[in-house]
């Protein structure tokens, strides 16, 4: 392990390995950390501003293999919170009380492994500011396996005096450029004029014509794979169905053919017809080697259903699946074993369409959340609910994945574990939310009530109007109104009606 100390992100003043003070090196900061990369490859590279003492008890705890990076921001981010006019997924808004994921790098203390950075010098070796280097191996490493994490538990002491340092516009600008679509710029530009009343145009030509390390792809050092099983582990299955039997049975003769069997599988069947009964004969008259909870109910919707189902499980981890999937025989084995290869307590499975084609083909920490298609570690999985706000229309599976964050828990997608998702014609949960607006047959809301009741829920001021932004600017050329004016006017009619609406059906909650 070795320490970097630095003042205010630019002068190294100290190297320190295990316990050694090491000379030689640059005074640069970003000379220094290349410096020492290349010259203890293996090592774990730490930086942190003079008058940060870091917990180096935590560090095992914090970087459990060689495919983690980690700070942790005492005052604010080097990369401003204006990020969000143009990036709104979850890992721009982290919390700061648990490990959560984020390439929101903090230049006052972090680490990541020599080797690992190494693999990175070659695109971003012209960059000479520390800050956005942290920040840049975080971006690119995130699309190429590499996990990134804010973590409080770095953090031992800080000094109060601690001077902040972050980016300023035309870094920003240059930051956007570099790691978004160009289109970005845009966006950035109208909403810094737009709401901080400046024109910083000179930042955005000058950021126009940067190298893009956008879908960068690299490859980074491997973790070993092991073919050992891991004694005593066990796996419920979850699955809400309304509609569907036959599907659902193929499901069963899935899991029943399973290398490792799930303990329980616990189905939710719905039906909104007050005299029905279960559709479900061949729970009782087949055998099944494993335990079948079974609940049969007529209240509609997913998220009551997964609920009840989540209330029920027993085992180590729970597997959240679609009553129309169809998966091979080592899924759960394999995807346990690599839960505990990576270090991680949940997994987003790959899941295709029929003729639908790959995306990503690298393991990734995931913006999102598959409601039937992940595994959970149950503990964490249970301490999280399904909100009745989103009940019947979308936006849950998303708000449910932000909650598992904001408990420490990092979502990690796999393309190589796979499930098939047959998109079953018949059933399904969704149908449209009864609002009581008058105005609601003039004009529709846009966006969708439940995608406000998200932006509302979860996304910070500047994302929110980054939103907005590039809402309003997508949108434009989708609809037949010309005239801009016109068209802001009635996008401002429709946002506001979002906004009632989506207030309303957390009143209806409420009620």
């Amino acid at each position: 392990m070795i320490i970097i100390s630095h003042i205010n992100a630019k002068k190294q003043v100290q190297v320190i390995r295990n316990d050694n003070p090491q000379t030689g090196f640059s005074e640069s900061l970003v000379k220094a950390f290349w410096e020492v990369c290349e010259k203890y490859p293996k090592d774990l590279i730490l930086w942190k501003e003079k008058g940060i003492e870091i917990n180096t008890e935590s560090i095992d705890e914090v970087f459990q293999h060689s495919l983690v990076m980690a700070s942790y921001s005492v005052k604010e981010y080097f990369i401003p919170d204006t990020i969000g006019y143009v990036d709104q997924l979850p890992f721009v808004n982290p919390s700061k009380n648990v490990k959560y994921p984020t390439w929101r790098m903090s230049v006052a203390i972090g680490g990541v492994y020599g080797e690992t950075a190494l693999r990175l010098k070659s695109p971003l070796k012209g960059i000479n500011n520390f800050g956005v280097l942290i920040n840049s191996i975080a971006k690119v490493g995130q699309q190429n396996s590499l996990f990134c994490y804010s973590h409080p538990a770095l953090l031992k002491k800080s000094n109060r005096k601690l001077s902040i340092v972050k980016a300023e516009t035309k870094d920003l600008f240059s930051f956007v450029a570099q790691h978004y679509k160009k289109v970005r710029l845009l966006i950035l530009l109208f909403c810094f004029i737009r709401y901080e009343k400046k024109f910083p145009i000179w930042s955005f030509l000058t950021s126009i014509f940067k190298k893009s390390f956008f879908q960068f792809q690299v490859e980074l050092p491997e973790l070993e794979k092991s073919l050992e099983w891991i004694n005593n582990e066990s796996i419920d299955v979850i699955i809400p169905t309304l509609g569907r039997p036959k599907y659902l049975k193929n499901v069963l003769i899935d899991l029943k053919n399973q290398k490792l069997l799930p303990a329980r599988v616990i189905i939710v069947e719905q039906n909104p017809e007050v005299n029905s009964e279960s559709a479900l004969d061949y729970l009782k008259s087949e055998t099944w080697p494993f335990e079948i909870v079974h609940h049969f109910t007529h209240q509609l919707g997913a998220c009551n259903a997964r609920n009840i189902a989540l209330d029920q499980v027993k085992s180590h981890w729970v597997f959240f699946a679609d009553d129309d999937i169809r998966f091979e025989d080592a899924v759960l084995r394999d995807a346990l074993r690599e839960l505990d290869r990576l270090k991680v307590n949940a997994l987003n499975i790959n899941c295709l369409q029929p003729g639908e084609k790959l995306v990503f083909s690298k393991i990734k920490q995931w913006g999102a959340f598959g409601s039937g298609t992940s595994i959970v570690k149950a503990d964490i999985a249970k301490n999280c609910r399904f909100s009745r706000e989103f009940e019947n229309g979308f936006g849950e599976d998303t708000d449910y994945g932000i909650s598992l964050r904001n408990s420490g828990c990092d979502i990690i997608y796999h393309p190589d574990i796979a499930i098939r998702h047959l998109k079953a014609s018949r059933g399904g949960f969704r149908k449209v939310h009864q609002l009581n607006n008058q105005q609601s047959h003039l004009k529709q809301p846009k966006p969708s009530p439940t995608m406000m009741l998200l932006v509302k829920k979860h996304f910070n001021e500047k994302m929110e109007k980054g939103y907005k932004m590039n809402l309003f600017l997508k949108f434009y050329k989708k609809q037949p109104i010309k005239n801009p004016f016109t068209y802001y006017k009635s996008m401002q009619g429709r946002w506001s009606l979002s906004e009632t609406l989506s207030q309303e059906i957390k009143d209806s909650i409420r009620n």
